[in-house]
């Protein structure tokens, strides 16, 4: 049996494919620091994006989306604003938050989730 961490890896991986496929330009995994991680960074057009992905074996527990609550939406919000300061974006950079939902194997995108 693999660990979450392993398990995690690899539907990232998953959903770094499936966002390729939609034309999204994938520029880190993983992003960490001291306010949180970010899954995914990645460009769609001009609007950089910030990916969380989360992976549910069945619905039994609830749907994947529903686990990016409001405080976890809150500490992907600061782990975004400080990457944007410390590669240098201008502060006017359009930004949006998204979630890949992955329940099963099968995936789904929900644009501008919160």
């Amino acid at each position: 049996m693999e660990n979450k961490r392993a398990t995690g890896g690899r539907y990232e991986e998953l959903a770094a494919g499936f966002l390729q496929e939609k034309g999204y330009r994938i520029l880190e995994r993983n992003y960490r620091d001291r306010y949180g991680e970010i899954d995914l960074i990645a460009r769609d057009g001009a609007c950089l994006v910030f990916v969380e992905v989360k992976y549910r074996r069945n619905s039994a527990s609830g749907f994947p989306e529903e686990a990016v609550d409001a405080r976890k939406q809150e500490r992907i919000r600061h782990a975004a604003s400080y990457y944007l300061y410390s590669r240098h974006y201008p502060e006017d950079t359009p930004c949006r938050f998204d979630v890949v939902a992955i329940l099963g194997g099968e995936a789904h995108l929900i644009a501008d989730a919160f």
